[in-house]
């Protein structure tokens, strides 16, 4: 009996047995089923190898206008706020209703701050926007950002970018460089401003060199005004106008690589390249016959306010070296292309061709999902800014951006500048440590401009900050 009830049980658990290894064997199975659910890896930095789509899906963008990624959620992060944080919205809108990919952007004034704080505490957002590249090098050596050129085509970005832009997207990473974003908004620098009905009134041309530039200043001079609104007054930001000086003149006075190496701390301010620069700026600066208020008045004079004199009737003074964000400072009632204009800041060497100094804003990656990559595509085209565009106010890095979407004349040749430039770089204090950029680099050319210190001194002064 004993016998019998031991072999019911052993044939029961061997049933058992067989059940148990169907069911793992099953539940094994279909947890290594590939899923299109999105993962929400939001806040955790995900730099695994790439992921490979099939071939016949087509690009991430492609797969996303094909309705793949609907109902996923792709988060950002940047310093756009007010105003500018609408006209974001307003350029992704259209793509969201047509992927159903919900871009979640958070805009911010202390983006500077916080993003450090999001990113060292495990919250850092899928993208962000850095309008200055420094920045971003700072994450990308501790090896946080995602290389996109792992997933974006080399060649759509050879065609529809300068090759500066993916010179200056490319960075050192933990374990090489990598292509560390990608460039949606730029803002030019390397522009003169100037009240055009009255300047053509008074018989004068716009210069094409910088000897002609030169020979201007004295014709506005004889003629008993001071050509030049200069003015680098901001607050605790006093100096940062006249590094834009600064960087644009090094631009046409040395090699694309030696600003490069200036902007790292491998080529010195008390370098013949500096001091040469700081030179050619002071033809200008320093003569009171050119400069509106004399030498004595570049440092007490807003640089909002420097451009205003020209607006007089008659104008006061001709001549504002500044970026194009600088219209919104101007007289309210001024219409563009009529009452004010602009031109290129021209070459002083003709080996260095026609450089350009920009600002702008480079997107990066710090989660890497295929919704995230989708976005990442989309924001290459200059479909991804159009409407901004239309509105004014910024200008398209990308090829593809039609010059009919510019709202007026001056806009659409700004767009054409970048698409003809040799060169473009960043503004470079914007790339050098808080330190330099940001500290000394101000101060020693507040001090220089003043004449506090001689040029020495103050090269000097701002090298010092790259020790702090």
């Amino acid at each position: 009996m004993k016998k019998q009830w031991r072999k019911s049980v052993v044939s029961v658990l061997s049933i058992l047995l067989i059940f148990t290894l169907i069911f793992a064997g099953c539940g094994s199975s279909a947890t290594n089923e590939p899923t299109d659910e999105p993962s929400n890896t939001e806040g955790t930095a995900t730099n695994d190898q790439p992921q490979e789509q099939p071939a016949d899906e087509g690009t991430y963008l492609e797969q996303a206008y094909a309705g793949k990624f609907k109902g996923t959620k792709v988060s950002m992060f940047g310093p756009f706020a007010d105003a500018d944080e609408v006209k974001f919205n307003n350029s992704i809108k259209e793509f969201e209703e047509k992927t159903g990919i919900d871009i979640q952007y958070q805009g911010s004034k202390e983006f500077e701050a916080t993003i450090n704080i999001r990113v060292e505490g495990g919250n850092a957002p899928d993208i962000a926007d850095f309008p200055q590249p420094g920045l971003l090098a700072n994450f990308v050596k501790s090896g946080k950002v995602i290389d996109v050129s792992t997933f974006l085509d080399g060649s759509h970005l050879k065609s529809n970018y300068n090759q500066s832009w993916i010179d200056m997207a490319t960075m050192e990473g933990k374990d090489g460089e990598i292509m560390a974003g990608i460039w949606n908004r730029s803002n030019v620098k390397s522009l003169v401003w100037y009240p055009k009905k009255q300047f053509e009134e008074a018989g004068y041309t716009v210069p094409q060199t910088w000897d002609e530039l030169i020979a201007l200043s004295e014709q506005i001079a004889a003629d008993g005004d001071q050509a030049w609104a200069i003015g680098i007054e901001s607050g605790a930001a006093t100096g940062w106008a006249a590094t834009d000086w600064i960087e644009d003149i090094m631009l046409r006075t040395t090699t694309p690589e030696n600003y490069d190496k200036w902007v790292k701390g491998e080529l010195s301010f008390t370098s013949d390249e500096v001091k040469n620069a700081a030179k050619k700026m002071t033809e200008i600066w320093f003569n009171d016959d050119y400069v509106y208020g004399g030498r004595k008045s570049i440092v007490t004079t807003s640089f909002g306010d420097a451009p205003k004199p020209m607006f007089d009737n008659p104008p006061k003074t001709w001549l504002h070296r500044q970026g194009n964000f600088i219209t919104s400072f101007f007289p309210e009632g001024l219409e563009a292309g009529v009452d004010y204009d602009w031109f290129y800041l021209p070459s002083i060497d003709e080996q260095y061709g026609k450089p350009v100094l920009v600002a702008g804003d480079i997107y990066a990656m710090f989660n890497d999902r295929p919704e995230v990559r989708a976005v990442m595509e989309f924001f290459t085209t200059g479909e991804s800014i159009k409407t901004w565009v239309q509105s004014g106010g910024v200008i398209a890095p990308m090829n593809d951006a039609s010059l009919d979407w510019y709202a007026s004349d001056m806009d659409r040749r700004m767009a054409e500048l970048i698409q003809n430039a040799s060169t473009i770089r960043f503004d470079g204090s914007d790339l050098m440590p808080g330190s330099v950029g940001a500290g000394t680099f101000w101060k020693g050319m507040t001090d220089y401009a003043s004449g506090t210190v001689d040029l020495d001194e103050a090269m000097e002064e701002i090298e010092a900050g790259w020790n702090k």
